[in-house]
């Protein structure tokens, strides 16, 4: 058997092939828009791929499933449990799953086991490579068993809005979990995601697990009455990413082809950024020191640029990166079309920007200090780090608004002072700051070193 992980860092996302080397055949789980990487794997190893499959309707990456079967010819085979609002486009050409199903490569048998309460469609596909044993050997978990923790069962309720779902899921998911415990304490355990995933609140950073280490470290295996698990389950998720939702309704139609499109050209005028969103990638640094009046920024090279991106970029504009060099610019391109964010129309250089005050675009600069030098005033000090985060530690005299719901609270923000902003080490609060600065508060100050700043800066009580 061959197996290969592919993990893309931004989206914390790990997906599979699967290979049988005695019948030249592969199957890919879980495949993202990079179809080269699988494409490539597949003939490196002499391998044909046969099938290509889901674990179920993904909300934080826009898959690349349809396509790659569409370009590889492989058969297409997608979960068919779940109600009808969860059930994938009937004009897409795929072979329906169901409990108790399975499917074969060479000597490699995929069982389908039926694992709702992440989502209700979720399948779990139990591995085992008949050549060695009759017993199962791995279980690609999907977003039903993470290494340290398990699927949340909230995102239906909190990303896609619908309501009401979120406790019966919770409920659910704990009758799956007892159920998937009851297979071997030796059969590996492969998940969708890792660390750094909005999809579970304490994903461990290892790539694999099994089931026998994870029932002794891992909080969601360890319950044994439902009722403590609801409770613990729903409590502490980070905020769903806004366009979870849009990948959710996206991800179960039929799919546009994007392959092959052109990476956009270098930009020079730039009155061909006046009715797009200009989305400034640079490193925060740059930035700050100068960038467009109104641009939204999310460092390319930041782990999170992928996320920040989905939380801020409409998907109804084009848009027209700020980038240092061609390469960002690809790799930009390149990330945004993870969560398909597919119209960039091109790219302005960092020189270019001297060009855009004679366009009517203005430049400007957003001062940046330590902690320890805020002059603080009531309501001046804005927190935009997650719930956990402020709940753990805040600055008494700060006001907490996440930074993806800063727009929903925009009536808590002060306009009319000075703001600064902060996050934990200052790292998302440029992102936040352009934000604001888009929303049109037109006095904000980057707290360079975040929370931890404060926390070196000030009384060892004065934070709370």
């Amino acid at each position: 058997m061959i197996l290969k992980r592919f993990y893309d860092e931004k989206l914390a996302h790990a997906s599979y092939l699967v290979g049988c080397p005695g019948a030249g055949e592969a199957c890919i789980i879980d495949a993202n828009r990079d179809l080269d990487q699988y494409i490539q794997a597949a003939q490196a190893e002499g391998l044909r791929i046969t099938k290509v499959t889901e674990t179920h309707i993904h909300a934080d990456y826009l898959s690349g499933s349809q396509e790659l079967a569409e370009v590889t010819g492989a058969e297409l085979l997608f979960s068919d449990e779940g109600d009808a609002d969860w059930k994938y486009d009937p004009a897409i050409k795929a072979t329906l799953l169901k409990e108790g199903d399975s499917f074969r490569i060479g000597a490699l048998r995929f069982d389908i086991w039926h694992t709702p309460g992440h989502t209700p469609e979720h399948i779990t596909h139990i591995l085992t490579d008949e050549a060695t044993s009759s017993e199962p050997v791995a279980a690609f978990t999907g977003d039903l068993v993470f290494v340290g923790d398990v699927g949340r069962p909230d995102l239906l309720e909190e990303a896609a809005g619908i309501m009401g779902t979120a406790e019966p899921g919770a409920r659910r998911l704990f009758h799956t979990l007892e159920r998937f415990k009851s297979l071997p304490d030796s059969i590996l355990i492969w998940p969708a995601h890792g660390a750094g995933s909005a999809c579970g609140k304490s994903l461990g950073g290892s790539p694999v697990s099994s089931l026998g280490y994870e029932k002794l470290s891992n909080w969601g295996l360890r319950h044994n009455t439902e009722e403590e698990f609801v409770k613990d389950v729903l409590a502490g998720q980070p905020e769903p990413p806004v366009y979870f939702a849009q990948m959710k309704m996206r991800n179960k139609m039929k799919a546009a082809s994007f392959r092959n499109r052109v990476v956009p050209a270098q930009l020079t005028d730039p009155t061909l950024a006046k009715d797009a969103v200009i989305l400034d990638v640079r490193p925060s640094i740059n930035y700050l020191g100068n960038h467009v009046t109104g641009s939204l920024h999310a460092p390319v090279a930041a782990q999170g640029f992928t996320t920040w991106a989905g939380w801020f970029v409409p998907y109804d504009s084009p848009i027209v990166l700020i980038a240092l060099d061609a390469d960002d610019a690809r790799q930009a391109v390149k990330d945004l079309r993870m969560i398909g964010l597919d119209h960039v129309v091109g790219f302005f250089t960092e020189k270019a920007l001297a060009a855009f005050p004679g366009a009517g675009m203005e430049l400007r600069s957003t001062p940046s200090v330590p902690a320890g030098s805020c002059a603080i005033e009531e309501g001046s000090l804005l927190d935009i780090r997650g719930l956990g985060e402020y709940v753990l530690h805040h600055h008494p005299e700060s006001t907490h608004i996440p930074m993806g719901y800063m727009a929903k609270n925009k009536d808590k923000i002060r306009f009319d002072a000075k703001t600064f902003v902060h996050c934990q080490g200052g790292t998302r609060s440029p992102v936040a700051i352009s934000v604001l600065e888009r929303m049109g508060h037109q006095n904000l100050v980057n707290v360079q070193d975040g929370f931890l700043g404060f926390n070196l800066a000030l009384p060892e009580t004065a934070c709370v």
